[in-house]
């Protein structure tokens, strides 16, 4: 799987000099991600948003006069 920012590639180099991850890994999604351009830091994707429901029709009342 390859990075995807550069934030999560400097995550990955912390983890892997802390060695939580073996240097396999790390060369494997290094090697995957290539030499693409990588963002600093990637949002949230935004979730689409739902239509509203159609409110119902208020009844007018008739005044008798």
């Amino acid at each position: 799987m390859p990075f995807k920012s550069k934030a999560q590639r400097r995550k990955f180099a912390q983890l892997l000099v802390q060695g939580k991850i073996s240097d396999e890994t790390f060369e494997e999604w290094n090697r995957e991600t290539g030499g693409q351009k990588l963002p600093e830091r990637v949002g949230h994707r935004a979730a689409p948003k739902k239509k509203a429901a159609p409110r119902p029709k208020r009844k007018t009342k008739k005044s008798s006069n």
